[in-house]
């Protein structure tokens, strides 16, 4: 199948083309024709599936024909966050460069002027965060009994960041024979309420089961003291050769730390979280997108639909607190069929958190060094990391374990515990299948830092 079994026009076909793409994913191929047949839709499907152009397609295909009023834009898209909103409105502007249409762009952190002139002159989409949208309007700056659809996307986040009472007003703002369009990763009981409410006889359209984690993304958690979590990123990013990467971290303080520390060791690193303003974040993701820099710590306000080609690592620098965050930070990589990776750190105190995150994901996460396994006894990925030997080789009792870091890189791994010097420590258990030279799926030959071997204190 292709986009022009889809049903759109010429012009809109033409623009999807010289954007690069030839195929819909299966969330835009289920979901384009019944938005064109002006049918509610609820999409479930996981991030990175490409549920923007789902319908941003065929929504500039649905207002080509018609003409806008003066603050009463002709259709709605609310999404939970500036980066979002952005985000679609470049979407907007990719695809509807062969039409007419108009868009403005209601965030916060910019000019709220420049917005109403926008309102002013009549746009046919309205691009919004709640809590502007919600402020213009108690200002009589914008009418919305004029719109023909509307789309709530990201409900989810929406829910977890407390818009649902709302975005449940702006519904009741709205004409009752509009189309709406819910899109989510999750259908949590408040989402689904939302739904029975205000759509009618929806089309229910699942590419995936909620909350699964993309299967091209290879998973490793890594058990640590909370010091030590600087000095496994820096041997990560150095091991696994990271060109683009991002970090996240729960608190913004920690943000903001984190990036000082990159920089001071010498690293190409910027930040994003919600202290600051619009300007500065466009700025870091531009820089980002550029090569400019290839580092991004961010805290969760990056987690969820931004669409950045060639991110190959994510880092849980802080495992998430929510585990639904988990799959919206992994899939930050991996994204249109590419392959990416993703580590967490894991403390004591996230023992808890990394329970509900295998439990919502249906698997165990390989831990770095211990090859735990799916629970369908398939490997979730990658290399192990001998961090806890398991035994001693037989006939090899006079060889040096293979977990010693090399000397060079000993200033940044913390000097391993005395032992009895009677005692033989123990080196891990190789498999002869499969093992190469170069460690392969079975073994992991390179250095391995001192402080995997910390544990935790009682």
């Amino acid at each position: 199948m292709n986009f022009a079994d889809l049903g759109l026009s010429d012009e809109l076909l033409k623009a999807v083309d010289e954007s690069g793409y030839t195929e819909p994913t299966p969330i835009q191929a289920q979901a384009i024709p019944p938005v064109l047949m002006m049918k509610d839709i609820i999409g479930i499907a996981q991030t990175g599936t490409g549920k923007t152009a789902s319908f941003v397609l065929p929504m500039i295909d649905i207002l080509s024909h018609g003409r806008a009023r003066a603050r009463m834009p002709r259709s709605l898209i609310l999404e939970p966050t500036r980066e979002l909103a952005a985000q679609v409105a470049e979407n907007f502007e990719k695809y509807g460069k062969y039409t007419n249409l108009s868009m403005a762009l209601l965030i916060g952190g910019v000019s709220m002027g420049d917005q109403v002139k926008a309102l002013e002159k009549g746009v046919d989409v309205l691009i919004a965060t709640p809590g502007r949208l919600m402020d213009l309007f108690e200002r009589g700056r914008i009418l919305l009994n004029g719109c023909e659809l509307l789309v709530i996307d990201e409900a989810d986040r929406m829910l977890d960041m407390g818009f649902i009472p709302d975005i449940e007003h702006i519904c009741t703002k709205l004409p009752t024979t509009r189309q709406t369009m819910l899109f989510s990763a999750t259908m949590p009981p408040p989402i689904k309420k939302l739904s029975d409410r205000f759509l009618s006889n929806p089309k229910y359209i699942e590419v995936a089961r909620p909350a699964t984690a993309n299967k091209n993304i290879e998973q490793h958690i890594a058990k640590l003291p909370a010091n030590r979590k600087h000095d496994m990123l820096k041997y990560l990013l150095r091991t696994e050769k990271v060109e683009t990467g991002i970090i996240f971290c729960n608190r913004k303080v920690t943000v903001r730390d984190l990036n000082k520390k990159l920089k001071r060791d010498g690293y190409k690193s910027g930040e994003i979280h919600g202290d600051i303003d619009q300007a500065a974040r466009q700025a870091e993701l531009e820089a980002f997108k550029t090569g400019e820099i290839n580092l991004l710590v961010a805290s969760d306000v990056a987690a969820r639909g931004l669409d950045i080609k060639g991110v190959s690592h994510v880092f849980n620098y802080d495992a998430p607190w929510h585990p639904d965050d988990y799959v919206h930070r992994i899939g930050r990589t991996g994204r249109a069929g590419a392959s990416g990776k993703a580590y967490t750190f894991v403390t004591k105190a996230d023992e808890e958190a990394l329970e509900n995150i295998e439990k919502l994901i249906g698997y165990k996460i390989d831990v770095l060094g211990a090859g735990r396994k799916k629970s369908d006894g398939k490997k979730s990925g990658g290399k192990k990391y001998d961090d806890k030997p398991d035994e001693k080789p037989a006939g090899k009792s006079e060889e040096k374990p293979k977990g010693k870091p090399e000397r060079k890189h000993r200033e940044e791994a913390a000097k391993p515990a005395k032992t009895d010097r009677s005692e033989k420590p123990k080196v891990a258990k190789r498999d002869n299948k499969n093992t190469d030279s170069d460690g392969g799926e079975d073994g992991w030959n390179g250095p391995v830092p001192g402080f995997l071997g910390a544990k935790f204190k009682d």
